[in-house]
């Protein structure tokens, strides 16, 4: 994350989340800039990792990939989720200044900027693989026969490679990374239990399936906020119910969204 998240000026002199305990379900740079930013906000952030990835199934494909990257071998690269950047520095990734780089929305965007990469277009209105899709011909001048790399996680749906070949796009699909699970500890699930955390942020549908199998069901005094239509949508299929939903797919609008709970409730 490029540094803090930027305060509205409504909230710059005020504390509208003192008091309040947040869960962060991510660690690492996104973590830690969505920690401050919560805390300028009044809040004790709670940054507890519901999820990790481990090694894809077929590594060598990958390295060969990242290989092929590095060589300039792309004329585009796909990042679809802030674990894919997390990837890409653990395995000292090198993105050439001729490969340019679309983020599916403005989370993965901003954890590529903090990781030391470059994002080169973000979709404007639907921060999502379609919504990548929808706004790609454009992005891109209606360029013909792009070499694409679409790295993504075990368990995603191919809806952005599949869109690309459909345009007629040379897209390579590899797996980057499998997501699991990471187990909180007994005192952060004790609290979450007994109602001393005050509201719990989903990122992700694995972060909802986290956030259900390790600490639900939830007190009804805990607000559950996600960070965008389709995270709501795969917390219900797992059972978690969300209170309020993120206006825009991005950290900054997941925090307003409680920030105007907090505020409705004070």
């Amino acid at each position: 994350m490029t540094g803090a998240i930027r305060l509205p000026s409504s909230a710059a002199g005020a504390k509208p989340l003192a008091g309040w305990r947040v869960l962060v379900p991510r660690g690492g740079p996104w973590g830690d800039g969505v920690a401050a930013a919560l805390r300028s906000r009044g809040a004790s952030p709670i940054i507890a990792p519901l999820i990790n990835f481990a090694p894809a199934d077929d590594q060598p494909a990958l390295e060969a990939a990242l290989a092929k990257l590095a060589a300039g071998g792309f004329d585009w690269l796909t990042v679809t989720s802030a674990t894919t950047v997390d990837v890409l520095s653990s395995y000292g990734a090198v993105i050439p200044e001729t490969t340019k780089v679309a983020a599916v929305g403005e989370t993965t965007a901003a954890a590529l900027v903090a990781a030391g990469y470059h994002a080169d277009i973000v979709p404007a209105e639907d921060n999502s693989a379609r919504g990548m899709l929808e706004e790609w011909e454009a992005a891109t001048d209606g360029a013909p026969g792009l070499r694409v790399l679409a790295l993504r996680s075990a368990i995603a749906k191919q809806v952005l490679s599949i869109g690309l070949e459909r345009m007629g796009h040379h897209v390579e699909a590899v797996v980057a990374y499998r997501t699991v699970g990471v187990p909180v500890t007994e005192k952060v699930a004790a609290d979450v239990r007994a109602g001393l955390v005050n509201a719990v942020l989903v990122t992700s549908g694995s972060v909802a399936e986290q956030v259900q199998d390790q600490l639900g069901p939830l007190p009804g005094s805990t607000l559950v906020a996600a960070i965008g239509p389709q995270t709501k949508r795969d917390a219900a299929a797992v059972g978690l119910r969300v209170d309020v939903v993120a206006r825009e797919r991005s950290a900054e609008s997941l925090i307003d969204a409680v920030v105007e709970a907090a505020t409705a409730l004070a």
